[in-house]
């Protein structure tokens, strides 16, 4: 079976978990997305645990009935065989596999069985594969799933362990990003519209993760590299980055306000083999109280960073906790006012933009997605963050995006390129004619093709001056410009010359006075008839 097909039954999987909760009346609920994720993942990592066991024991990867020859086994063989798995994989105890709940589906409060084994997995892993809060509290792999049910537990996880047994990951786990990517987006693509409330936003489109990766990761020979990003999501962006550099190369650092989000990019980390990473996934509030920190107490700094942050967030409740003497350095630029009334339009990617700037290090990157309003903003906050940039020599280009490249938002958004060791020319690209529009469910985006993506990155990549689209500018000039980074105040005011005779020249001359008297005779007539008719109005009683 070749990876399409693959791909193709993997989502028909997800589907019949999908179409289980319908039946039992949990179709659009918000639990949904928890039982969904939860059995997919106890899926996944038992048939990797159940790999891994079958690539240390040739003789239970050739057995026939691979439980029957693992029954064999005494309990310090099956922990011996345990302690040589990879340390992405997580341990299962026998009685915990797929396939021995399978042959308890019939008993009695067989709801129980079920949400024991959940636990007791969770429990087994919880060191290596927990999510940690700012306050330090794990939130493990699984917790009781039939409770989301209210009549016919029992029945409910039974028909959840028939759809899981027929189906095994085995022949594809040496499949890499791109297939666990597409994966990814199937198995949560109902739950990434509003499903983060005002949070989160789960996806950043392919194309712009895809960009951004490709114009940070420039050099092949990396190796320890530390990525981090502040408002993680469910970390397409991450991943992308991890999978540019090399997953075995870098290791991934988030923080996020949303438990959803955290719990959403374990799982990516997890399909993704960047299990190594999961104890760096936090769960809190960045821009109240960033969690990495240095032995000294001073904030972590990384060496790539990338972000797609909200742009506008209510955040009143803690805003003059922002501005203290601890955060002088931080929020350099000022933390943005309150206003009087729409108090969620607050525009707290500011913070983030500051936040990125503060954390990257001495010869860091990072890639910010913002609103397109930023890159020319002629006063406060923008702008003082933009003279930083410049003033500091770490801003390496901007590439002005097409608008409705997100779908669910019609604001205009620009990437922005931060590099520290870049302290020459900055690129300017303005993409904003290129993709093609079409329908999204009721809204319109822009996609752009794989060509279309690859010329913005070769472009951004070599500084490739291209007429109407990209130009290669100086601090000096940015300055001249009043900080504007916007491509379009750049390019060249072109008028076009055309050779006409000495008589050619008279000729239009005279036909442009001839033309002059006609227009101006016809607005003396038409004055006077208008004086005419306001002279004619009466009042009449």
């Amino acid at each position: 079976m070749n990876t399409a097909q693959f791909e193709t039954k993997t989502k028909a999987l997800i589907d019949d978990l999908k179409s289980v909760c319908a039946n039992y009346g949990l179709g659009n609920d918000g639990n949904e997305f928890k039982i969904i994720t939860q059995v997919f993942l106890y899926k996944f990592l038992n048939d990797k645990y159940v790999y891994e066991i079958k690539q240390i024991a040739p003789a239970l990867a050739e057995a026939e009935d691979f439980d029957a020859a693992l029954k064999s086994y005494s309990e310090d063989d099956l922990e011996l065989l345990s302690m040589q798995i990879s340390q992405d994989t997580a341990v299962f105890a026998p009685k915990n596999l797929l396939s021995r709940l399978f042959e308890q589906q019939n008993k009695d409060k067989f709801s129980e069985i079920f949400d024991e084994t959940f636990l007791e997995v969770a429990s087994a892993n919880n060191d290596i594969f927990s999510v940690l809060t700012q306050g330090g509290e794990k939130i493990v792999l699984f917790e009781n799933i039939s409770k989301y049910v209210t009549d016919n537990r029992d029945s409910f996880c039974k028909a959840l362990i028939n759809k899981l047994v027929s189906f095994s990951f085995e022949q594809i786990f040496e499949q890499k990003f791109d297939f666990f990517a597409t994966i990814f987006e199937y198995l949560i693509k109902d739950y990434n519209s509003n499903s983060g409330g005002k949070y989160a936003e789960y996806f950043t489109p392919h194309a712009v993760a895809k960009i951004m990766a490709a114009c940070l990761v420039t050099d092949k020979e990396i190796n320890n590299a530390t990525c981090y990003d502040p408002s993680a999501g469910s970390g397409t962006l991450l991943m992308n980055l991890a999978h540019a550099i090399g997953e075995d190369k870098c290791t991934i650092y988030s923080q996020d306000i949303s438990q959803k989000s955290s719990a959403l990019l374990r799982l990516n980390l997890i399909l993704n083999n960047l299990v190594h990473s999961i104890q760096n996934i936090i769960q809190g509030n960045t821009i109240l109280s960033p969690y990495h920190k240095q032995e000294s107490g001073q904030l972590e700094t990384f060496d790539y960073i990338v972000s797609n942050p909200p742009f506008k967030l209510d955040f009143s409740d803690y805003s003059a906790t922002l501005d203290s003497k601890a955060n002088k350095d931080r929020f350099f630029a000022g933390i943005p006012n309150i206003p009087k009334t729409k108090k969620d339009s607050m525009a707290i990617y500011l913070l983030f933009i500051q936040h990125i700037m503060h954390t990257l290090s001495a010869k860091g990157k990072a890639a910010i997605v913002v609103p397109t309003g930023f890159i020319t903003a002629q006063s406060g906050i923008d702008k003082k963050i933009r003279e930083k940039l410049v003033e500091s020599k770490m801003l390496a280009g901007v590439v002005s995006m097409p608008s409705n490249i997100f779908a669910t938002t019609g604001t205009n958004v620009s990437i922005l390129f931060l590099d520290k060791a870049n302290t020459k020319d900055v690129v300017l690209i303005d993409a904003s004619n290129l993709g093609t529009k079409v329908k999204d469910g009721k809204n319109q985006k822009t996609v752009l093709s794989e060509t279309e993506e690859q010329q913005i990155i070769d472009v951004f990549n070599i500084k490739e001056i291209k007429e109407d689209f990209s130009v290669v500018v100086s601090y000096d000039d940015i300055k001249a410009k009043n900080y504007s980074l916007s491509a379009g105040q750049y390019f060249e005011v072109k008028i076009e010359y055309t050779d006409i005779s000495a008589e050619d020249f008279s000729t239009k001359i005279n036909n442009f006075e001839s033309n002059l008297v006609t227009l101006f005779a016809e607005s003396k007539a038409l004055e006077k008839e208008i004086q005419t008719n306001l002279k004619s109005l009466k009042y009449e009683q």
